[in-house]
């Protein structure tokens, strides 16, 4: 059996199965990605502020 059909054979009803976790945790564990996520990006935004400052301040020095 090749690698990339394996698995088409199953039906797909497992979209139609109802959901395993409660609203209440699905909308708790939505609130934590979210929040990681908002600390992500204001990690990179600070991390390319560090990085245009350090690059601003090697070009002045070799100017």
């Amino acid at each position: 059996m090749s690698m990339l059909t394996h698995g088409f054979e199953r039906p797909f009803n497992w979209a139609e199965r109802p959901a395993r976790i409660s609203k209440e945790r699905k909308a708790q564990l939505k609130r934590v990605a979210l929040r990681a996520l908002a600390v992500l990006t204001m990690g990179g935004v600070l991390t390319a502020l560090i990085a245009l400052k350090t690059a601003i301040f090697v070009w002045h020095l070799h100017a």
